[in-house]
């Protein structure tokens, strides 16, 4: 599936492969980076699956893209909601999993199940996404391969999209639309890292961002992280706390042997 490119730093969605035959599923698809990287993983011939929080907007934003695609309802802050999800999947192929939703400097909320909102909605609905997702995945394909899923990130430097807009303090908001209109990348650049992660042969665990001054913008590429992402015993206290406050865990067993798809 993967593409190998002679230069990263003229990477663009010219690049990405056939993905004819394979399923996406992208969160928070109905606009910004999410809608920007549905469009071209449909055009480059996968079948899009828009999890959103709301289906009349995600086939709205579906009807805008050229290609193969379906919408289904994912609440994020609502762990029902990511289940009701994970089980109406029904162990189809599932090739891409693109956890693009997310939440920023919101004013105090709480998830439907008591958890602080930001961090509800983009790690611990994400992490029971995938769990059980590729619980059912995983299995299924445990019998037909040898090969390894494997895990990136990636991040858009600074990208111009509505995230911005929900900040509760009317000051902050302002001056991110300053920054946006004067200092941001386009929504379409802003993806690139997302799509690059999701379809170059890169090794797994990698880190993908732009590759211009202070990572904010420029062509994707593989970035460092820092020494706390980087902490080993940090990622497993996460690792088990996520998985008590969700009640979901990872089979690692099945995680032997399996088609590569990508979290």
């Amino acid at each position: 599936m993967a593409e190998k490119t002679s230069k990263t730093s003229t990477w663009n969605v010219t690049h990405l492969p056939d993905l004819t035959g394979r399923t996406a599923v992208v969160t928070g698809a109905n606009s910004g980076i999410g809608l920007t990287a549905a469009d071209a993983l449909a055009r480059a011939g996968a079948h899009v699956v828009f999890a959103v929080r709301d289906p009349e907007r995600g086939r709205g934003a579906a009807a805008s893209v050229n290609g193969s695609t379906e919408v289904r309802r994912l609440d994020l802050a609502d762990l029902s909601s990511v289940r009701e999800f994970a089980e109406a999947w029904q162990g189809r192929p599932l090739s891409l999993l693109i956890n693009n939703a997310g939440v920023m400097m919101l004013p105090r909320q709480r998830t439907r199940d008591g958890f602080e909102m930001q961090f509800g909605t983009n790690h611990l609905g994400h992490f029971a996404l995938t769990n059980l997702l590729f619980t059912l995945e995983l299995q299924r394909r445990l019998a037909e391969s040898g090969s390894a899923v494997r895990a990136l990130a990636a991040h858009p430097g600074y990208a111009a999209t509505n995230l911005q807009s929900h900040v509760g303090n009317p000051v902050m908001r302002a001056f991110m639309k300053f920054g946006n209109r004067f200092f941001a990348q386009d929504d379409k650049a802003g993806a690139l890292p997302t799509l690059y992660a999701a379809v170059q042969d890169l090794p797994g665990a990698g880190y993908v961002g732009p590759d211009g001054l202070g990572e904010m913008r420029g062509a994707p590429t593989l970035v460092g992280r820092s020494a706390a992402a980087s902490d080993p015993a940090a990622a497993r206290r996460l690792w088990t706390v996520s998985e008590e406050l969700t009640g979901v865990s990872f089979p690692l067993g099945a995680a032997s042997g399996v088609e590569a798809g990508r979290a």
